[in-house]
């Protein structure tokens, strides 16, 4: 696997290896939702929906801390993805970028010293990193998702979405790595304990993506430099992870030469997290080549 770009405060994984893109869900689910993503050595938390102690025990059990954050990324004003928020960015002193409609969307959000606001469709460069936001649809004040851009590729983020709109489509392609709400199972929510009202707000263009929503939009995403997706917020109540990944792997057996890993946010531990790698011969031949040009 070929390196593209090499910063000084990457780290070394085992066996000689440079770790320079990572992804890990904190948190999935209806009762908090946090995402790590590392790349050029910057690290990102998106959304913050656990508390901050939480969040940073979580962090621990890959290593790493809420000290180490550069900055959180805010999708939307619901509790389960902006509980910790507050606390975690006075507590570590970490940047939030967040849309002011949202920020003013949030009870008892207090004070944050660096708050940095962006306007949904708006992209920005943190550290080394391109990110720009699109707007979802979804039952928030202002939501958005997230496309991060470096060196090493495209990483995707798309949860709480009521529909996968061409702009969504538009602004995921070419991902080498996504997290994509597979909310529900449609028969499960249909049979399932919650009244009928909140199924109807599930199931329409403002709520959250079906197993069978999101291999829709796997459909228009899927290429062959897709290597891994993060299956995110699945309901405990309305879905299974044996369901989701069914519905998720008949669509990539349907594309030739997509074939990525496969990943589940669960609500109550951290996923498995994803790395890309690349051995130490081949970063000392990159580094070679950058001195002689």
């Amino acid at each position: 696997m070929a390196i593209l770009g090499y910063k000084s405060n990457a780290y070394w994984g085992s066996k000689g290896t440079l770790i320079f893109v990572r992804v890990c869900l904190l948190a999935s689910g209806s009762r908090g939702n946090a995402t790590l993503i590392e790349a050029d050595g910057c690290r990102l938390l998106i959304d913050a929906g656990l508390s901050a102690r939480e969040i940073d025990r979580r962090l621990r059990e890959i290593d790493l801390c809420a000290d180490d954050l550069d900055a959180v990324l805010v999708t939307h004003e619901h509790h389960d993805h902006v509980t910790g928020i507050g606390p975690l960015a006075r507590r570590h002193k970490t940047p939030v970028y967040i849309v002011p409609e949202t920020a003013a969307a949030i009870t008892r959000l207090g004070p944050i010293e660096d708050l940095r606001y962006f306007s949904a469709g708006e992209s920005f460069t943190l550290h080394n990193l391109e990110i720009t936001s699109f707007s979802t649809t979804h039952d928030a004040v202002d939501p958005v998702g997230f496309v991060i851009d470096c060196d090493e590729g495209r990483i995707g983020y798309a949860t709480d979405l009521g529909l996968s709109t061409r702009l969504v489509v538009n602004c995921l392609e070419r991902s080498r790595i996504l997290v994509l709400e597979t909310n529900h199972d449609e028969q499960m929510l249909i049979d399932g304990p919650y009244p009928w009202s909140v199924k109807q707000r599930i199931q329409s263009r403002l709520g959250h993506l079906s197993n069978r929503d999101a291999a829709e939009l796997l459909q228009q995403l899927a290429w062959d430099g897709l290597e891994a997706i993060f299956l995110a917020h699945l309901s405990g109540e309305n879905n299974h992870p044996d369901l989701a990944h069914q519905e998720i792997s008949q669509c990539l057996a349907a594309t030739p030469g997509c074939d990525p890993q496969i990943f589940f946010g669960q609500q109550a531990e951290v996923s498995h997290d994803f790395f890309a790698t690349v051995s130490e011969p081949a970063l000392g031949e990159k580094l070679k080549r950058g001195s002689e040009m």
